[in-house]
């Protein structure tokens, strides 16, 4: 009795011929796609990890910037409010009446806020939402429509804290560095609004096309 290719296999391993009318046996095909679809799933709850731990240290350095320690610094400065919580911008004399308020180590306590907290929250906020939107929003240019706010946000937070610093430093304060400092400051606030709205719209484009 002829034998079966299957047994011919077993006597033989790889040197067994397996006659042509025997076609082999397909790959499931399946297969390849399971493993592909797990990594996929598997690489967007890691980024969906990465995203919920950027917002809660984002939301954390906000209330501890603006609500605890610039909150803090007004009693170095006769009740003042330190120019980056004036969403409205500052004057001139504002700028000299907040200097004549605060004495070097009040103005340096600010200095060494900008370097600490006012770096790592515009840094780790747009950081977040650039992760946020790449997760949720598909299309190219919609995007970068929505990482433009948080990229510009980072930037213009940062050269605030610098021009601040810069046009609260003189006694006698610079018309053109307040200028620049109000400038960037309301700049700021506005970005930051922006940039806010623009993680509420990916996630909602992002839950929307799961159910789709």
């Amino acid at each position: 009795m002829a034998k079966t290719p299957a047994q011919r296999i077993r006597k033989h391993g790889a040197k067994a011929t397996v006659p042509a009318s025997h076609t082999a046996t397909p790959v499931n095909p399946t297969t390849n796609r399971t493993v592909i679809q797990k990594d996929g799933a598997q690489a967007e709850g890691n980024g969906k990890l990465v995203v919920i731990a950027g917002v809660v240290a984002s939301v954390f350095l906000f209330w501890y910037l603006h609500l605890l320690t610039l909150n803090q610094m007004t009693q170095l400065s006769g009740g003042l409010a330190m120019p980056d919580s004036l969403i409205g911008g500052f004057s001139s004399d504002y700028v000299q009446q907040l200097h004549g308020a605060m004495n070097d180590d009040a103005r340096g306590q600010l200095g060494y806020i900008h370097k600490t907290a006012g770096t790592l929250f515009p840094l780790i906020f747009g950081f977040s939402w650039l992760l946020l939107v790449g997760i949720n929003v598909s299309r190219k240019a919609l995007r970068w429509a929505l990482w433009a706010a948080p990229l510009a946000f980072a930037v213009v937070r940062l050269w605030a804290n610098v021009a601040v610093d810069a046009a609260l430093a003189p006694a006698a304060p610079d018309a053109g560095q307040v200028a620049l400092a109000s400038t960037l400051t309301v700049l700021g606030w506005v970005l930051f609004l922006l940039s806010l709205a623009g993680g509420v719209l990916a996630v909602f484009l992002g839950r929307r096309a799961k159910r789709a």
